[in-house]
């Protein structure tokens, strides 16, 4: 019997014949060299309902200084409490589209990616919209060192607020000079400020200049700039965004030592490819039980894809429908707030906690998937499988009721599928249940695929097959 262990995450390759594994609401975790398995692929969480704001669209979330919590549905501006009341402060000239918010202590800016901004003021929440000839509005609005950091509008150009103020001096602007392409975009970590181009990017800092106090990083340039201006996020100290160069588009990377490096795999790559618009993409990055995720939804594609920090590896974040189809997860927004991980719905005005407790999307099943690696004799002769066993987590079901597993396969390398048989994982207490497959007939290559969407505990660390050559 061969135990076939998961050590890479979703990877349909561009052929088949390579890879056909899927890692849908699955994400993995490297185990101590003792494990029996050296992975074990984890549930992702749940989405508990906290507020509704019955609107169509969540835009941005944002927890400011003050230790509360900001929110744009549709063109609506809340602030909301820690017992999740929604309250109104205004309304802006915008109900779609992303939406980014940055506070200097005292006072909120807000941008919707139109040439209008809004303040909030933080001691009282009062809500204006900004006069000031010296502001342009921008698709972002980040804060550095006391500074409101905006991107200009179709030029090369970013521009500052004076200095712990929400107003804004004309003169106060500096422009990319690397190379000639248009910022799109533009992220702070670690104080620098990253300055995302269309096809080229490059880094700045404070110098504490009197005229301008920041300045380009002497041999700090990025051959990548950035297709997607919403696609950009920081996490752990990083920048990461979906890039387009002189050489074409569609990777995935990360800011590292002022350079660029890719995160995205060939595989996942293909699959942005064939997506009718990148540009739409919208990231964010958050925590869950110790692991960093940078989440790149595709409306238009109706995918999400996630990269976990914590192995490298990416998986599908998705959420099931009524007709059982998968479909971009319901995050639009992400913000920590209040201790709790909160998105807010891309569709219909629902603000949710991430719950590792919860096993639903909001009572809404959460399909798990999970490919497994071509299985093929070393000589290429027909495999019999006499068994499949997966290895689960059992026995955390309720106490009256089973909980189905499903496993089908692929004798065409992944290019059409056979119709799934069950199993189980066993009903509440039955710990020594083993989810058995038998009689599984032949093949020369074979791709078998689990499924389930149980919202019991579970977890899945591989499989043990046994299998003989046909002709023995």
């Amino acid at each position: 019997m061969a135990k076939v262990p998961l050590i890479t995450g979703a990877y349909t390759a561009k052929s088949i014949i390579a890879s056909a594994q899927r890692c849908v609401n699955l994400y993995m975790e490297r185990n101590p060299q003792d494990s029996p398995f050296p992975t074990t692929h984890y549930p992702t969480p749940g989405l508990t309902l906290v507020a509704n704001a019955a609107q169509n669209v969540w835009r941005g979330l944002y927890m400011a200084n003050n230790a509360k919590l900001y929110g744009v549905c549709g063109n609506t501006v809340y602030v909301i409490s820690d017992s999740w009341g929604l309250t109104a402060l205004g309304t802006i000239g915008t109900a779609v589209g992303p939406v980014t918010m940055s506070d200097n202590g005292t006072t909120l800016l807000l941008v919707d990616g139109s040439p209008n901004g809004y303040t909030i003021g933080l001691s009282g929440n009062s809500f204006s919209t900004i006069t000031d000839p010296g502001f342009y509005g921008g698709k972002t609005v980040q804060f550095e060192d006391g500074y409101f950091v905006l991107p200009r509008f179709d030029t090369l150009q970013f521009y500052i607020s004076l200095n712990f103020q929400a107003s804004f001096d004309a003169t106060d602007f500096a422009a990319k000079t690397g190379y000639a392409d248009k910022l799109i975009t533009l992220a702070i970590t670690k104080r620098y400020i990253y300055l995302l181009g269309t096809v080229t990017s490059e880094v700045w800092f404070n110098q504490g200049g009197t005229a301008f106090p920041f300045a380009r990083m002497p041999g700090a340039f990025i051959q990548h700039g950035c297709i997607a201006p919403a696609s950009a996020a920081t996490m752990d100290g990083q920048v990461y965004w979906l890039s387009q160069s002189p050489q074409g588009e569609c990777l995935v990377v990360k800011s590292e030592n002022y350079d660029a490096k890719r995160i995205s795999t060939h595989a996942i790559e293909k699959d942005f490819q064939s997506y009718p618009i990148v540009s739409d993409a919208q990231g964010f990055a958050m925590q869950i039980d110790g692991h960093f995720w940078y989440v790149l939804t595709f409306p238009a594609a109706n995918k999400t894809w996630v990269y976990d920090l914590s192995t490298e590896q990416w998986f599908e974040w998705n959420w099931t429908d009524a007709n059982g189809e998968l479909n971009r997860h319901r995050a639009n927004c992400f913000a920590f707030a209040y201790g709790k991980a909160v998105v807010g719905d891309w569709q219909n005005g629902k603000l949710y906690v991430i719950d590792p407790s919860a096993g639903t999307d909001d009572g809404a099943p959460i399909s798990r998937i999970r490919g497994f690696p071509h299985v093929v004799d070393d000589d290429g002769s027909r495999i019999m499988y006499r068994e499949f066993i997966g290895d689960f987590q059992v026995g955390e079901g309720d106490s009256g009721n089973s909980t189905p597993v499903f496993l089908r396969w692929s004798d065409t390398k992944g290019a059409s599928w056979g119709n799934p048989i069950a199993s189980d994982l066993g009903k509440e207490g039955e710990y020594l249940r083993s989810v058995q497959f038998q009689r599984l007939g032949m093949a020369r290559d074979r791709v078998f695929e689990l499924s389930w969407s149980t919202p019991a505990k579970t977890a899945l660390n591989g499989a043990f097959i046994q299998f003989i050559k046909a002709n023995q």
